[in-house]
């Protein structure tokens, strides 16, 4: 089989797995224990913060380790809109981009069901980039009194792959004292994760697109931005997460993004070159194909992993499963979303209709991508949509 749904999730490292597994086995205490096991375990979770902090070039109590990337995110949205509505009387808004992950529009919406909250999206243009005017105009809130507690952007769309200038919109959000988080997890190992040059407030990473298990993921929060815990216990993580701390999650996750970021150079000249091919590929041999999302070749910032298409009059889905059955796994959009009758809200904010978002196919490319597997993608699709347009 040819792998080429490494947006979803990507195979983990068999290092990360090697440094997991006395977290696993025989050092099992709990990082919160007062004994010598728990103190081992807990010398080993402020290791493996310390280490993703170096990454990220931040504190390592900023780092808050989570469950994954969907659990940073709803913190970051929640709890910081959360903790800044406390600061008084007025409705509060909660501001993000059309074509956020739904870990962040549905945090959004959560809140928007009281009545002190509301929840506006940015607009974006036809290659999925935030209009800064609009977002401008969002967190200013000429047309009403309420406050804005915070916004968030995606640094890199999970679908379409589009990258967003966000060193540019949170200067904007800065100039009107807004916290700005944005969800990192496609942007790890291929584009700079150094906080203090985004300007961010919050980012959120999740494992297990770098090479952990599922089930590990971190938000980073800058110091001195308020932040009220989605979960009561025991006070964890500086009292920002309780839960008992996992271990050998962390310590892989310090792995992961070590390596990830070690290899990210190589790693983006390697998955650009096949991202080229695959886009001449299929736009050369597939009659209609359109490309979704930023074209790299006219200078569109496009992340290097992702190639994603519709193929208008076929139906995305069953081009999905006539490729599994010639051996190429791909998706079409965000496999969180899956089973979803709906079209993509990422391709109708591009502008795009349900008819052609629903033939959506999303090609994503990874460390042991190779050309060969990229033409074989290429040559079952030309047949595949040719069939599927054939029987039309």
């Amino acid at each position: 089989m040819i792998y080429l749904d490494h947006a979803a999730t990507a195979a983990p490292r068999r290092d990360v797995l090697e440094a997991m597994w006395p977290w696993l086995t025989t050092e099992y205490g709990n990082a919160s224990s007062h004994h010598e096991r728990g103190r081992r375990a807990a010398h080993a979770l402020e290791d493996a913060r310390e280490r993703v902090a170096a990454v990220l070039n931040a504190r390592p109590g900023e780092v808050v380790f989570t469950s994954g990337g969907t659990e940073a995110d709803n913190l970051a949205v929640k709890g910081i809109a959360l903790a800044r509505r406390e600061r008084g009387p007025g409705r509060a808004r909660v501001v993000t981009s059309a074509i956020e992950h739904h870990a962040v529009l549905d945090s959004a919406a959560d809140l928007a069901r009281y009545d002190d909250f509301e929840a506006r999206t940015a607009p974006v243009d036809t290659s999925g980039v935030v209009l800064p005017n609009a977002f401008r105009a969002l967190l200013r809130g000429d047309d009403d009194a309420a406050e804005v507690a915070v916004a968030s952007v995606m640094l890199a769309n999970n679908e379409v792959g589009t990258v967003q200038d966000i060193a540019a919109l949170a200067e904007i959000a800065t100039e009107h004292g807004v916290p700005l988080h944005t969800d990192a997890v496609q942007a790890a190992g291929v584009l700079p994760l150094d906080v203090r040059t985004l300007g961010v407030s919050a980012l959120s990473l999740a494992g297990h697109k770098i090479g952990t298990p599922p089930g590990i993921g971190l938000l980073w929060i800058k110091r001195g931005t308020p932040l009220r815990p989605l979960l009561s216990g025991g006070g964890h993580e500086r009292g920002r997460r309780s839960g008992t701390s996992t271990v050998a999650g962390a310590v892989g996750l310090a792995v992961a993004l070590e390596r990830a970021e070690a290899e990210r150079e190589e790693h983006v000249r390697r998955t650009v070159a096949l991202r080229g091919q695959l886009i001449e590929g299929i736009l050369g041999r597939v009659p209609g194909a359109l490309l979704t999302g930023p074209d790299s070749s006219a200078g569109g910032n496009r992340l290097a992993t992702n190639a994603s298409f519709c193929f208008p009059g076929v139906n995305g889905e069953t081009v999905l499963v006539d490729l599994e059955n010639r051996g190429v796994l791909v998706s079409s959009g965000s496999a969180c979303s899956a089973g979803s009758t709906e079209p993509s809200h990422v391709l109708t904010a591009l502008g795009l209709s349900p008819e052609v978002a629903s033939t959506a196919v999303r090609f994503s490319l990874g460390r042991d991508t190779t050309a060969q597997d990229v033409d074989t993608a290429i040559a079952a699709t030309a047949d595949v949509v040719a069939a599927l347009q054939g029987r039309g």
